[in-house]
Parts: C-alpha cells; structure tokens; sequence
C-alpha cells in the first residue's frame, strides 16, 4: 500500500491546491492545525509525506519534517494543481521533491556515499535515491507531519518525544505502523534521539528488531558536531555495512 492507510491526504488535498500562495502565512495556519499542546509548546501541522515505500532495502529517519520540508511538499501539491495525476504518483513526488531537502539533503548524501551504500546498492551516487533508484528507498520521520516548538523547528529532545504523550500517539500511528509493515530493511536512524526513540520502541515490542546502522549524525547544518560525530564513527560504520551487505 503506496498510501499511508490513516493518509489525511483526502481531507487536505482541496485545501492546499485552493491556497492563493505557498508561504508561511498560509500553510502554518489553523486550516492546516492537526495539534496544539499549549502545555508543552508544540504545534503539529499537516504535510503530505504519506507515500510508502513498502519493498525498500533502506529506510532513512529523521526526526520531524522541518519548515522548509513543510514548504516544498506544498509546493509540490500546489504546483500539480492543473494536472490529472493520482494521489499515489502525486504523494511520492513529494517524497522525491520535499524529503531532507536544502543543505541536509547534500550533507545527507555526501557522508553516505563517503561510506560506500552507493556501491552496495549498485548505484553511481545515492543523490539516486531521490530520483530515479527512488525504489530502493524509504525516507521517513518518526513523526510525519511538521512539529514546531515555540514555533521553531523540533529538534527531537525538548520536549522528550518518549515523554510527551502527544508526540508518542503520533509516532506509533505513523512510523510504528508503516516501519512493521516492511520486510526489515536496514534503518539508518539521523542523530542520536532517533537512535534512542528505536531502541525504545524495540525494547516495548513496539516495533520488530531490526538491522540498524548506529553512529550517523543528523545532516542537519544546524548540527555543528556533525563533522566530528561522522568522523568518529565512519570506520565502525563501513564496517557495519560492509557486514550487512555481504551476509
């Protein structure tokens, strides 16, 4: 199932396509407002990252879509406004068009390929996997939809995402769901809390054990221990996929 199967996107569609223009003033509004936690600070918005990849070798996870993410997966809907295309072809171009896009997506893959998946996966670079070996990929977020703290970009840490009972609810109907539908792929987890959020939800039997390569710093450039982080970590990871590829 390409589709998300709890997919708001029937319920959105209109709305974004109806917008006069995409800018902040108009997608973080109260048409788009899945949750606020008045308490904790954090506002949930819709955006159409609801495309699955069922039968991908890889799934990279991030923590929540960024703004800029927000934007560009508007935009992309937006832009198809005109044009008779189905829902499923519609919601993976935003994946392809939307998904660690900016600066992290360049970080993202610089530091793959340093690592080598490319050739694993027998492709000349992974800039691939978003665009034409967009197949062999899952790119995802423990929580889909956009989360803002104090208006500001969640980083995964305040608040706790395993303590907030908002964000959880989230996490388990969304990446809970759709990470126990796939054939066990291996799980590249971006930064620490995500690694962390994983071993939680393996350890409550949320989610089935998995092959997952630890050590990746978020490519985020707001993340200016990423350098030293991946640095650290390159040899054991190479190692790492090395092992996996070849079992």
């Amino acid at each position: 199932m390409p589709i998300a199967s709890n997919s708001k996107f029937n319920r959105y569609k209109q709305n974004i396509q109806s917008l006069p223009y995409i800018a902040e003033d108009t997608i973080k509004s109260d048409t788009f407002l899945l949750e606020s936690n008045e308490k904790k600070k954090i506002e949930i918005y819709y955006a159409p990252f609801e495309y699955v990849n069922n039968t991908a070798k890889i799934v990279i996870i991030g923590i929540t879509p960024g703004y800029f993410q927000m934007e560009q997966s508007y935009t992309t809907i937006w832009n198809y406004r005109d044009q008779k295309i189905s829902d499923e072809k519609l919601l993976h171009e935003v994946k392809k068009q939307s998904s660690f896009q900016g600066p992290m997506r360049k970080n993202l893959i610089t530091m793959l390929d340093e690592l080598g998946l490319h050739k694993y996966l027998q492709i000349p670079s992974t800039t691939h996997l978003f665009d034409t070996h967009a197949h062999l990929v899952q790119t995802n977020s423990v929580i889909k939809y956009p989360v803002f703290y104090r208006g500001k970009n969640y980083n995964g840490s305040t608040p706790n995402m395993i303590r907030t009972d908002t964000l959880l609810t989230y996490i388990k109907e969304g990446f809970v769901q759709e990470i126990n539908m796939m054939d066990k792929p291996l799980l590249i987890p971006l930064g620490v809390n995500v690694s962390q959020l994983l071993d939680f939800l393996i350890e409550k039997e949320h989610i089935k054990e998995h092959t997952i390569l630890r050590g990746f710093p978020h490519p985020s450039g707001g993340n200016g221990h990423r350098h030293r982080q991946f640095a650290e970590n390159k040899e054991a990871m190479k190692r790492y996929l090395q092992a996996y590829f070849q079992s």
